[in-house]
């Protein structure tokens, strides 16, 4: 854990030139709560940091257009990936990027081809398991539906049903007694399809027919669809001092929201950089990132060499450019756990609302080396922001991030950090209210180079 102090509570917009120890109003973290209540999908995400980055002064680019050399901020939406950038005044074709990059899933239960099912007298949505979601949290919850409708002139069209539709109903006790002395035992197939309505007779498509209708379309207009389910219960200050925040998605929207928020407070500020601040938040990273909007794919490298290109630069510049780039991986990470310490690694402890966390593992399921770690030190520095080491117990597997494969794909280096929480992949997941502050300051520092 880094020596520095830990700032007290009271206020600072994120980032700020004096580099003043920081202090807290809690602006960040209410602003994040509105992030995650608008962001039910990875399309939303996306939609709603566009949003934030026009406000910046930022124009979107169409991959399918020429670019041109001129400086600003710029992005580029592909599906539920965003990737965004700020070229300052007279900045050569070699100068280096600093990337924080994120994703925007996380795991849920999504809707399958054919969505109408049922059994009975109940009617159902026939959904698939997406990534690695804790099941039961899933349980007795009020869901709705949201994400993307494809129609049949291949435009697409957002959707959120934002109220209580759908439930997936547990067992009751008196049906299944050993839940008491072996515990909750769910088949991923049968006992996660939700109910949304009674009756007998399935009709094929009415769930499509119904959001058409939510979404005003013409009846027959969808040809497709990316849906997915969402607790429809909004994020909440938790605890006597309102010191911590329950939400959902927080891994990995948390690190979307600061990363936005870090990128329109560097090109606000304006003037020379040693480097271009990049942020890079892609999809599909619960499922391995092989996508074309997963970090796997050639989103990242393409938007980075069209930028050097744009600007008049040589395959020569290109190479330079990678070669001093930095990527910072942020993603959530484990707070230890007081009902479940032994399952932590004895020495490391990160603990919510002791800063962000650097995470390490030499068998480089995190890509975080010794000198990343310098370059992580130094922005916390600058910042005035502590933050804490984490690493794996020997005897348990490491999870992983988009950290080792922006490094192996793109050559740069990448470094591997994130704000500590519990309930990993929850359908809600929990955080110390000021953490996601001190990251943001964190990041402002590191895309300022």
């Amino acid at each position: 854990m880094s020596t520095s102090a830990r700032p007290s509570p009271a206020a600072t917009p994120p980032g700020g030139a004096s580099r003043a120890p920081l202090t807290f109003d809690r602006s960040h973290t209410a602003d994040l709560m509105s992030f995650l209540a608008a962001s039910p999908s990875p399309y939303h995400a996306v939609a709603n940091a566009a949003e934030r980055l026009e406000k910046a002064g930022f124009r979107q680019v169409a991959e399918t257009d020429a670019w041109d050399g001129t400086s600003g901020g710029k992005y580029v939406l592909r599906g539920g990936a965003i990737v965004a950038w700020h070229v300052p005044e007279g900045t050569a074709p070699h100068t280096p990027f600093r990337i924080v990059g994120a994703h925007t899933d996380s795991p849920n239960l999504r809707v399958k081809p054919l969505p109408d099912t049922g059994a009975h007298g109940w009617r159902q949505v026939a959904v698939e398991i997406y990534g690695g979601p804790l099941l039961n949290s899933w349980l007795d919850r009020d869901l709705g539906l949201a994400g993307r409708l494809t129609l049949r002139d291949g435009s697409t069209r957002l959707v959120n049903v934002d109220r209580p539709l759908l439930r997936v109903p547990q067992l009751a006790i008196h049906l299944d007694r050993s839940v008491s002395t072996e515990g909750l035992k769910l088949d991923k197939q049968r006992h996660l399809q939700p109910v949304w309505g009674l009756g007998d007779e399935v009709r094929d498509g009415d769930l499509i027919a119904f959001l058409e209708e939510e979404t005003g379309l013409p009846a027959g207009e969808v040809a497709g669809w990316d849906l997915m389910v969402h607790s429809v219960e909004p994020p909440a200050y938790l605890g006597r001092d309102r010191e911590l925040v329950a939400g959902p998605r927080m891994d990995n929207l948390l690190s979307v929201h600061a990363g936005t928020a870090a990128l329109t407070a560097v090109a606000a500020a304006g003037g020379a950089l040693p480097s271009i601040p990049v942020l890079a938040a892609f999809d599909h990273e619960e499922n391995g990132s092989q996508s074309d909007t997963g970090a796997d794919g050639p989103l990242l490298g393409s938007v980075l060499e069209r930028s050097v290109f744009a600007r008049g630069g040589s395959y020569e510049d290109r190479a330079r450019a990678f070669a001093g780039t930095v990527c910072l991986s942020s993603d959530t990470g484990h707070a230890v756990h007081p009902n479940y310490a032994e399952r932590h690694d004895p020495t490391h402890h990160p603990r919510a609302g002791g800063g962000p966390i650097l995470k390490v593992n030499v068998n480089n399921r995190y890509a975080t080396d010794g000198s990343g770690r310098a370059v992580w030190a130094a922005a916390c520095e600058k910042a005035g922001v502590p933050f804490q080491s984490f690493v794996s117990n020997n005897s348990m597997p490491c999870g992983t991030t988009i950290g080792p494969i922006t490094a192996a794909r793109h050559g740069i280096k990448t470094v591997d950090i994130g704000v500590a929480i519990l309930s990993m992949h929850s359908a809600r997941e929990l955080c110390a209210a000021d953490d996601p502050f001190l990251l943001a300051n964190a990041l402002v520092a590191f895309l300022e180079g």
